[in-house]
Order: C-alpha cells, then sequence, then structure tokens
C-alpha cells in the first residue's frame, strides 16, 4: 500500500507553508484565492486527502452534528432533513444520522451513542430526550437542539412551528364554514407537537361555543388512522369536517372516506391536514393544510445549534414559527375566504 500523501508535501509542492494547506482545508478558516488554488491543484495531483479524524483529535472538534429522528414515512421529515444535512454541511459540518423510536429509553440510547462519536452538538427531529441525558450531555459540553418538538424544561433550544396558532387556526376555518360536526384525529399524545395543535383547535372550537363531535388518535402512523378513519365515518351521523394532525395521516383518511365509505371529499366530509408537505398539492388530494415552513424552521435549527457551539454560556431559546392555513380543495370554503 502507497504511504499515505501529507499536508507538508502538498505545501511543498504549491510552495506555501503547512498552515496555508490547513487553512484551505478546514472550512470557515481565511485563505487567499491564489493560494487556494496553487494548493488544491497541488493536492490533487498528489492524491491528498485531509485526515478529518486526525484533525479532529487536535482541536477537539469532530465538526459532526448528529440527527436522531423517530420515523421517515412522514413526508415532512425526509424533506427537512434534507435541508437541515445541506445547511450544516454549508458550515462545514458533516451530519451523522441515527434512527429512534418515539420512547425515550430508545431516544435516550441512541444520544448515548452518538456521545461516543464526540459530536459537535445533537439536533433531534421529533424525539424527546430525558433529563437524566439532558444532563450529561451539558456535562459533556454537547448542545441540544429539538426539532419540531419542546419539552415542559428549558433546559434546550427547541424550534417549532406554532402549532396552537395552526390549530386555531383550523377551527376558525370551520365554524366559518358553518361545518355542524367538527372531529379531530391526533397523533402520539406524548409529543408536544400533537397536544399542542389539538389544544389550539380545541380553543377555537370554544371560542366558537363549539365542542369536539368525535375524537380520535392515529399515532402519527397511516394504518392507524385509516382504522379510526373506519370506526369514526361509518355512523349515519358521522363528522362533517375532520382536522387531522399530520398530512401523512390525513392522505389515508381521505383514501378510506373515498375508496372505502364512498363519501365525497369535500362535499360530505371537510379534511384539513398539518404540514404541507409536497403530495398534498397533487390533484389526487389537493389538500387544505396548516404549513410547516421548514425552510424558516431550518434556518433557526442550524442558526441556534452554531449559536450554542460558538457560545456555550448562550440562554437556550424556544422558537415558534408561524404556520398560514393553506386553502384548496378538500374542505369547503366559507364566504369570503378564497384559495
Amino acid at each position: 500500500m502507497a504511504d499515505r500523501i501529507t499536508s507538508l508535501q502538498v505545501a511543498a509542492k504549491a510552495g506555501v507553508s503547512q498552515s496555508a494547506v490547513s487553512r484551505v482545508f478546514t472550512p470557515g478558516a481565511s485563505a487567499s484565492p491564489k493560494t487556494t488554488l496553487k494548493v488544491r491543484a497541488a493536492a490533487m495531483e498528489l492524491g491528498y486527502r485531509p485526515n478529518i479524524l486526525a484533525r479532529s483529535l487536535i482541536t477537539g472538534k469532530s465538526r459532526i452534528i448528529g440527527l436522531v429522528v423517530a420515523y421517515l414515512d412522514n413526508y415532512f421529515y425526509p424533506v427537512a432533513l434534507e435541508k437541515l444535512s445541506n445547511a450544516l454541511q454549508a458550515q462545514g459540518y458533516h451530519v451523522l444520522v441515527f434512527m429512534a423510536s418515539n420512547d425515550s429509553q430508545s431516544t435516550d440510547q441512541v444520544i448515548d451513542e452518538l456521545l461516543d462519536y464526540q459530536v459537535d452538538g445533537i439536533i433531534t427531529a421529533s424525539v424527546g430526550i430525558s433529563s437524566d441525558l439532558t444532563a450529561r450531555c451539558e456535562a459533556a459540553g454537547v448542545p441540544v437542539v429539538l426539532f419540531n418538538r419542546s419539552q415542559e424544561t428549558a433546559a434546550h433550544s427547541a424550534v417549532t412551528s406554532n402549532n396552537f396558532a395552526g390549530g386555531k387556526s383550523v377551527a376558525e376555518f370551520f365554524v366559518a364554514g358553518n361545518h355542524k360536526r367538527i372531529a379531530y384525529i391526533g397523533g402520539w399524545e406524548g409529543a408536544s407537537t400533537q397536544r399542542d395543535r389539538e389544544a389550539g383547535f380545541r380553543a377555537g372550537l370554544s371560542a366558537a361555543g363549539k365542542s369536539l363531535a368525535a375524537h380520535a388518535l392515529g399515532e402519527f402512523n397511516a394504518e392507524q388512522a385509516k382504522e379510526v378513519a373506519r370506526k369514526m365515518f361509518c355512523k349515519p351521523e358521522h363528522p362533517d369536517a375532520v382536522f387531522i394532525a399530520t398530512d401523512h395521516m390525513a392522505f389515508a383518511v381521505m383514501d378510506v372516506l373515498r375508496s372505502e365509505l364512498g363519501l365525497r371529499v369535500p362535499q360530505d366530509v371537510s379534511v384539513i391536514g398539518y404540514d404541507d408537505v409536497p403530495p398534498a398539492a397533487w390533484a389526487a388530494y389537493d389538500l387544505t393544510t396548516v404549513r410547516q415552513r421548514a425552510n424558516v424552521m431550518v434556518q433557526e435549527t442550524v442558526s441556534l445549534m452554531l449559536d450554542k457551539i460558538r457560545n456555550p454560556s448562550s440562554p437556550a431559546k424556544h422558537i415558534k414559527v408561524d404556520s398560514p392555513l393553506v386553502i384548496r380543495s378538500s374542505a369547503k370554503i366559507p364566504k369570503g375566504w378564497t384559495l
């Protein structure tokens, strides 16, 4: 096996110092265009690649951010994770993705493993983190930012859409449409997103003197959502409007309503989801939904993470991003409202 080409050899070939080579291959470091051109040309000719692991041992920084996600079947998360990965890579960070389930024991185990990789920070997407592991992350100096999930404690920064306001806007839309039997199909009851969306929805109904005609939890799972929809809508006096906590579940419910139960959307049942994932705009669904502004959420998450890495003593922040209602044809449009 040929000997590994070193940065010293590249420096000699390019006619620059070894520290100049290091600056060229260090994200965020300063190097002139002329030096960069010479160093990269020499590196390409010699076949040099920087040793990231060796550099991390010297600097104490791996430039790796761990991403922990519970599930990818909901379109929102692949889209959001791609945006997170691209944004972090643009800042010179590598991304290590781990899967976890919703229960805290599984999440703690995954984050425990991430700490062994000496990551510079951890972003959790739709999973929580226990107080014990919170303390360990703090002791290790590893910042954690929660994405699309919040916790009652203020230990970690968190970025979510304004789930309460989003749920309330759906209630106001249904009330304005003069719906009489309004239902809700939620997600996993342990999720802050589920709790806040339902709370906002109930508050909006209550302000208009209305209450839920039916309620069920779909656990953020398409098959579970189908099953609760079959039970909820098989009766003659079924709901005439339903708010569903995610688009992923809303698509499954719409399939049941139309294909299995012979109900028309929106003539018989108005359907509204939450997320505004790409299929929501497809003609097959044309789903009215609350838009999670993934670009803004990602921007805020990356900003919080980088700030915490650079300034470990900076306080945790909880950011709620406004989420507008996107009106399409799956729900009756009240007078005065437009597409």
